[in-house]
C-alpha cells in the first residue's frame, strides 16, 4: 500500500519544478467525527513511517502545515537567496472560466438563481445607506442630548445582523445559486428580513436628522413617522410602491441620496390622484409627469398614478419635498400608443390619451439632447441609435435567445453550461404588444413577450442620467424546460473577439472569445459592467445584479438572465434548479466615444471605465430611496435640506462606507466610525467635459476640515482595512492621501 501511494506522489511531483509535494487530505465533507480524524492519521503515519524507513525509496513523507511546505520550498529552490532569480514564473489574471474535466466548464452558476443574486445587490445597496445615515444620526442624537431617546443600540443590533446576513449569502453555494431550495429559502428569508430591518434604520436615523427642533424628538416604536414607498411581500417576490394619499395639506417627501455625489436623479412615486402639485425643498413648483399605472398590458388602473420628476440632491444628503392635490395642477400627462394585434374601439380614457394602433413596419422612435433612438414597429426591440454630439448612428438590435442543453449524458445544471450548440433566436408567433409612451421626464418602450416584460426607458434630463438608457427586463421561465434565456446586442463596434468584463466591481479584466474552445468556456462573470470598444467608440452595458456574459460574435454582447435546469449536474448539489422566481434584471447601456487610443492598449492586462461610466454604475446601484411622513402624526416642522458634506467628493473617491464601530464591551455603538475611501482608475481617453459632472478630479488629496459640513471631525486616523491594527504612527491626519485603485480605512470621530 504504501508502494502504490508513493507511486501516485512520485507522478504529481513530475508536475512541479522541484522535490517538493504538498498532498492535502480530506474535503469540505471530511472529519465530521473524531474517529475519521484518529484512523486517518493513525494510518496515515503508518504508511509514512513505513515509507522513511525505506532508503532506496530515496522519500521523507510527513504531515505538514502549509507554512512547512513553503519553508521546504524555499529550501529547496534558494527562495530567500539575493543571487538567484526566481524558479518560479508569474502569474496575474485569473483562473475563469474554469472546467474539472472534459468540456465541464463552470459557467452556469454566473447566473443560477438570478432573483438572489439581485436580492444580494439590494441588501449591498441598502446596508450602505443605513450605516452612513446611523452613524451621522448617532452623532447628532449625542450633540443634542437626545442619546436616550435615539434607539441607537437596538439599531445598532439590526445593523449587526444585517452585515452578518450579507457577508452570509457571498458564501461559495449562496451568491452562486448553488444550494439547496430549502438552504436558498433560508438564504432569502435573511436577505429579505435585513432588508426590512435596515429601512427601519434609515426611517429613524432621517427622522432625527430632519427634524428642525431636535428638542421635539421622540420616537415611537408604533407609529414610526416616516415610512417606506415600497413594500415586498415575501423573500422571493419583487417589490412594488406604495400609493401615497394626497389631500390639500402638504405631504412631506423625502428623498435620500446615499452617493457621496451631488445629484439630479429622476425619482417616480406612485400617488392616488393625477392632480398633483409638488414643491421642492425650497418651496418652489417643481415640474412632474404623470404616467399610468398600469394593470397588466393595456389596462389603466385609476386606484394610482405615477408621479415623476427630477430631484436635486446633495451628497449624502435628504432633499424634503411637499406632495399636495391640487385642481389646478399643471402636471404634464404622458401620452401613450399602444400596438395590439387586435385593436379595438375603445372608449377614451378619462385621464390619458391613449391610442390604440397595429403594429408596422415603421419605427418607434425616442429621444432625448443626447441620443435618437429607433426601436422596431414589429417587436419593440431596440434597432439604432445616434449620437447627437457627432451625429454618427450604431446599429444596436437587442434580441432575446433561447439556449438548450446537450443531449450527451452530462446535461446543464446549477454549475455547469453544457449548451446544445448556438443559441436559437426567440421566436414569437404574434407580435408583442407594444406600449410606448412620451413624457416630459422620461420616455419608454415596453414589449410584453410570452416570457419576459422588457422596458427601455429614456430619461429627458441634462446631466448624468440622460446619457445612457435605462433597460430592465422582468424575466419568467417558470414553465420551461432544460432552457435558458439571454439578451444580445449585436452593434456595429469592430471589437475583435475581446470584450471587458469587471471582477468584484474594482478592475477590469479583459476577455479573448476563442474559437477552439467551446461555447461555454467563452462566458464569463459580470459583476457590474462589461464592455466591447473599437478605436471609435465604446459600449457598455452596467448591471444591478452579477450574470454570466459573452461576446461570441464582432460587436456583440450577451447576458443570460435566467436558466432553469430539470437534472443535477453532479458537482455535489444533488438537484436541479427548478426553483425560478418571476426576476427583475436591471441595466443601462452607456455608448462614449474614445479619443487618442493606442495600438498597445489592446494588448494591456488591465482596463478602466471613464469617470461617467463609473458615476453610472453608481447611479444604478445606489438608487435614492424615497420616504414619506406618516399621514396620522401630527407633523412638526422640517428642515429643508440635509446636507452633510461641504461638497461633491472628487470624482474618483467613492465612500465605500462610514459604519460606527462597536464598543469595546456589549454590543453597543461606539463614539468612532470606519470611513472607508475607495479611488477609483478611469480612463483619462475620455473626455470629461460637457458630460454634467458635477464634481472635479484632486488628485486623490482631500482636506479633511472640508468633508462636512454639519459636523467636526474630531479625529481621523488611518487604520488597517480590517479595523485590526494601526500603524505603529498613526496619528490625527488633516489630509487624505490616496493612490489611484486604492482602498484605505480610517478612524474618523465626529463631533
Amino acid at each position: 500500500r504504501a508502494w502504490i501511494i508513493l507511486d501516485q506522489y512520485r507522478k504529481k511531483s513530475k508536475l512541479f519544478r522541484t522535490k517538493v509535494l504538498l498532498a492535502p487530505l480530506g474535503d469540505d465533507f471530511r472529519y465530521a467525527e473524531s474517529s475519521e480524524w484518529d484512523q486517518q492519521y493513525q494510518n496515515y503515519q503508518k504508511l509514512f513511517d513505513y515509507m522513511n524507513s525505506r532508503p532506496e525509496w530515496h522519500v521523507k513523507a510527513q504531515f505538514g502545515t502549509l507554512s512547512d511546505y513553503f519553508e521546504a520550498l524555499h529550501k529547496e529552490s534558494n527562495l530567500g537567496e539575493k543571487s538567484s532569480n526566481s524558479i518560479f514564473p508569474v502569474l496575474s489574471g485569473d483562473f475563469f472560466t474554469y472546467a474539472d474535466r472534459d468540456h465541464h466548464y463552470w459557467s452556469g452558476y454566473f447566473t443560477s438563481r438570478p432573483f438572489y443574486k439581485h436580492l444580494d445587490r439590494v441588501l449591498e445597496s441598502y446596508i450602505r445607506a443605513a450605516e452612513i445615515l446611523y452613524s451621522l444620526a448617532l452623532v447628532e442624537a449625542s450633540k443634542s442630548e437626545k442619546m436616550t431617546v435615539f434607539p441607537s443600540v437596538n439599531n445598532y443590533k439590526l445593523l449587526t445582523e444585517a452585515r452578518r446576513n450579507l457577508g452570509l449569502f457571498q458564501h461559495h453555494d449562496a451568491i452562486t445559486g448553488t444550494a439547496k431550495d430549502w438552504v436558498v429559502v433560508d438564504y432569502g428569508t435573511r436577505l429579505f428580513h435585513s432588508i426590512m430591518n435596515l429601512k427601519k434604520v434609515i426611517i429613524d436615523s432621517a427622522h432625527l436628522l430632519i427634524l428642525k427642533d431636535k428638542s421635539a424628538y421622540s420616537y415611537d416604536t408604533a407609529t414610526p413617522f416616516l415610512k417606506m414607498d415600497d413594500v415586498q411581500a415575501s423573500q422571493d417576490s419583487l417589490p412594488h410602491k406604495t400609493v401615497i394619499k394626497l389631500t390639500l395639506q402638504p405631504r412631506y417627501l423625502l428623498i435620500y441620496n446615499p452617493m457621496e455625489q451631488e445629484r439630479f436623479s429622476v425619482v417616480s412615486v406612485n400617488v392616488n390622484s393625477p392632480k398633483v402639485k409638488l414643491l421642492s425643498p425650497l418651496g418652489k413648483p417643481v415640474t412632474v409627469q404623470i404616467s399610468a399605472v398600469w394593470d397588466g398590458a393595456t389596462t389603466v388602473s385609476h386606484e394610482a398614478y405615477q408621479m415623476s420628476f427630477v430631484a436635486h440632491l446633495p451628497p449624502l444628503g435628504i432633499g424634503v419635498y411637499q406632495l399636495l392635490e391640487d385642481e389646478s395642477s399643471e402636471a404634464v400627462l404622458a401620452d401613450y400608443n399602444i400596438y395590439v394585434r387586435n385593436s379595438r374601439q375603445e372608449k377614451p380614457d378619462r385621464v390619458f390619451k391613449i391610442k390604440e394602433m397595429q403594429h408596422s413596419v415603421d419605427n418607434i422612435i425616442l429621444e432625448n439632447a443626447y441620443m435618437k433612438l429607433w426601436f422596431s414597429g414589429m417587436s419593440g426591440l431596440l434597432e439604432k441609435m445616434n449620437t447627437k454630439k457627432d451625429g454618427k448612428t450604431h446599429q444596436m438590435k437587442l434580441e432575446f435567445a433561447w439556449y438548450g442543453t446537450t443531449s450527451n449524458r452530462d446535461k446543464s445544471g446549477a454549475y455547469l453550461f453544457l449548451p446544445d450548440g448556438d443559441a436559437k433566436p426567440y421566436i414569437f408567433t404574434d407580435p408583442p404588444t407594444i406600449r410606448v409612451a412620451h413624457g416630459k421626464i422620461f420616455s419608454e418602450v415596453v414589449c410584453f413577450f410570452h416570457h419576459v416584460t422588457h422596458t427601455t426607458r429614456l430619461f429627458k434630463v441634462q446631466g448624468l442620467e440622460g446619457q445612457s438608457l435605462e433597460v430592465s427586463n422582468i424575466v419568467d421561465i417558470r414553465g420551461e424546460y432544460n432552457r435558458e434565456l439571454a439578451m444580445r446586442i449585436s452593434s456595429d463596434i469592430n471589437s475583435q473577439n475581446r470584450f471587458y468584463a469587471d471582477l468584484n466591481g474594482y478592475q477590469i479584466q479583459p476577455r479573448l472569445t476563442m474559437s477552439k474552445l467551446p461555447l461555454q468556456a467563452n462566458i464569463y462573470p459580470m459583476t457590474t459592467m462589461t464592455y466591447i470598444q473599437d478605436v471609435g467608440v465604446r459600449l457598455t452595458l452596467h448591471s444591478a445584479q452579477s450574470l454570466g456574459v459573452a461576446s461570441l460574435r464582432n460587436g456583440q454582447l450577451e447576458v443570460i438572465m435566467d436558466r432553469r435546469l430539470m437534472q443535477d449536474d453532479n458537482r455535489g448539489l444533488g438537484q436541479g434548479v427548478q426553483d425560478n422566481k418571476i426576476t427583475a434584471n436591471v441595466f443601462r447601456l452607456l455608448l462614449e466615444r474614445r479619443h487618442g487610443t493606442d495600438v498597445n492598449e489592446e494588448k494591456a492586462p488591465v482596463s478602466f471605465p471613464s469617470l461617467l461610466s463609473h458615476m453610472t454604475s453608481l447611479f444604478l446601484n445606489h438608487p435614492v430611496i424615497s420616504m414619506t411622513a406618516n399621514a396620522d402624526s401630527g407633523v412638526p416642522e422640517l428642515i429643508n435640506t440635509f446636507s452633510p458634506l461641504m461638497s461633491s467628493m472628487p470624482c474618483d473617491m467613492h465612500i465605500v462606507n462610514l459604519r460606527t464601530i462597536q464598543a469595546k464591551v456589549d454590543t453597543k455603538p461606539s463614539d468612532e466610525a470606519a470611513l472607508i475611501l475607495h479611488r477609483k482608475g478611469f480612463d483619462c481617453r475620455f473626455s470629461s467635459r460637457d458630460i454634467g459632472l458635477l464634481c472635479s478630479t484632486t488628485q486623490g488629496k482631500i482636506k479633511v476640515h472640508k468633508l462636512f459640513s454639519k459636523f467636526r471631525v474630531e479625529s481621523l486616523t488611518p487604520t488597517s482595512l480590517s479595523l485590526m491594527h494601526s500603524p505603529p504612527d498613526a496619528r490625527n491626519i488633516s489630509e487624505i492621501n490616496m493612490s489611484s485603485m486604492e482602498i484605505n480605512t480610517f478612524r474618523i470621530r465626529l463631533r
